[in-house]
């Protein structure tokens, strides 16, 4: 038996470098019946706890520490007794919304187990120094956060970002995945890593 995934979409802003956007981000829940991980809290716990219900939460992973996918991250870790865990390379973004440090690490080959099922953490810096994807073969997903979306890279455009590194990174660690991987971003909707390859090779 295999974890599942289920799915919300929240909305709110995103803050940086003095401007703020409206965004809508997509929240994974990565589980079964008893357990789960979600990765990023934005905006909205209460519609994040409606998707958890009565699981127990192992952890709330976090793609990356801009705002949008992060301001929620310690409440929603409270409400679930569960440790956030950030790449520690992201500690100065997440300090730009955060007074309180992450609980723990994330650290790239890094396994997560969660109902039977294992999510393996793949550092990808670019849109941030300390952003991570999460791959789970067994379910033939990359969680991509904003990393890489359908029709390309993630935005590089802003402070602690740089568009050389986050192309290096799609290309030495996500490109490495099978074609038919599922991309599930942090914004938007699902892609594969086959679609995204010819994408940025044309």
């Amino acid at each position: 038996m295999t974890a599942r995934i289920d799915h919300a979409v929240t909305s709110g802003t995103f803050s940086l470098d003095g401007q703020t956007f409206d965004v809508d981000n997509n929240v994974w829940v990565i589980g079964d019946d008893s357990e789960c991980v979600v990765i990023d809290a934005p905006h909205d716990v209460d519609a994040i706890a409606a998707v958890v219900g009565d699981r127990r939460v192992l952890a709330v992973l976090c793609s990356h520490a801009h705002d949008d996918h992060v301001r929620y991250a310690p409440d929603l870790a409270e409400r679930f007794e569960a440790p956030v865990l950030l790449h520690p390379d992201d500690l100065v973004v997440w300090r730009l919304t955060h007074d309180s440090e992450p609980d723990g690490e994330l650290t790239d080959g890094q396994r997560i187990v969660v109902a039977g099922t294992t999510l393996t953490v793949l550092h990808t810096p670019g849109h941030a120094p300390g952003a991570v994807c999460f791959h789970a073969p067994e379910l033939g997903v990359v969680f991509t956060g904003d990393t890489l979306f359908h029709g390309g890279p993630g935005a590089t455009g802003r402070s602690y970002s740089d568009y050389d590194t986050i192309v290096a990174s799609i290309r030495d660690r996500l490109f490495a995945l099978p074609d038919e991987t599922v991309v599930k971003t942090g914004h938007g909707e699902d892609t594969t890593i086959g679609a995204e390859r010819a994408a940025l090779a044309s």
